[in-house]
């Protein structure tokens, strides 16, 4: 379980890393581009959708080798062990939108629950930040 514990830890750690980044590199850029502001912020939701997606190919990654790895767990349901399936299932999780089509069992079921509030937090994250861009370089016209 400790092991179950540190490895899910490090792939959330990760997913906040890069979020973070994203939207730090996002701050010091908007102010240095030379558009217009409605542009910085369409600009802006870009990058954010850009992070999210790098975020929920970090998670996709590890369903597929968990699933891959003996005593694990694994994906079942309409799931062909693709990668590609992998990153769906990851996206459904990040986004709480949890279709049902694949099930996890065993020890992924914590990383999928621990994925739905990363995703959760972190999309909110992103609304607050695009909130705060807004209010700076909105144009009043």
């Amino acid at each position: 379980m400790v092991i179950v514990f540190t490895v899910n830890l490090i792939i959330i750690g990760l997913a906040v890393m890069i979020h973070y980044e994203f939207l730090h590199q996002i701050t010091l850029l908007m102010p240095k581009m030379h558009i217009r502001h409605r542009f910085r912020i369409v600009l802006g939701v870009f990058f954010a959708l850009l992070a999210h997606t790098a975020e929920i190919w970090i998670f996709g990654l590890a369903y597929f080798y968990m699933n891959e790895a003996d005593d694990w767990g694994s994906l079942t349901g309409q799931f062909d062990g693709s990668l590609l399936d992998c990153v769906y299932y990851s996206f459904t999780c990040y986004t709480t939108l949890g279709t049902g089509d694949i099930v996890p069992l065993g020890d992924l079921r914590f990383l999928a629950g621990l994925e739905s509030l990363t995703g959760l937090v972190l999309v909110t994250w992103t609304a607050s930040f695009l909130y705060l861009e807004m209010t700076r370089y909105w144009d009043g016209k």
